[in-house]
């Protein structure tokens, strides 16, 4: 899981799925983290739901998770600041684990 990142920050990509039933980190498919969001692509709205949903996932304040590109697509590539690459997918495997 690869991905660029500098010493105080990590950028993730992210496959989002919008207008789905639940909001939810799905998992890694390859160097990508799969999310799904209730929210619809209007007006910001999925872009936000990703946003909260992995500030909360990743247990950072929101403030520290940005979108960087991909605002119209469903590929987009998130900025995760103040978190090496290491400590973004401990974390993201202890909520795995906690179910």
């Amino acid at each position: 899981m690869k991905g660029p990142q500098r010493a105080d920050s990590t950028l993730l990509h992210v496959r989002v799925q919008p207008r789905s039933a639940s909001t939810e980190v799905v998992g890694w498919d390859g160097h990508t983290l799969r999310v799904r969001v209730t929210a619809p692509p209007v007006d910001d709205q999925a872009n936000r739901a990703v946003v909260d949903l992995l500030a909360r996932a990743l247990v950072v304040p929101r403030a520290q998770v940005s979108l960087v590109r991909g605002a119209h697509a469903r590929d987009k590539l998130i900025r995760v600041a103040g978190l090496s690459r290491d400590a973004l997918e401990a974390r993201l495997a202890a909520r795995r684990a906690l179910g």
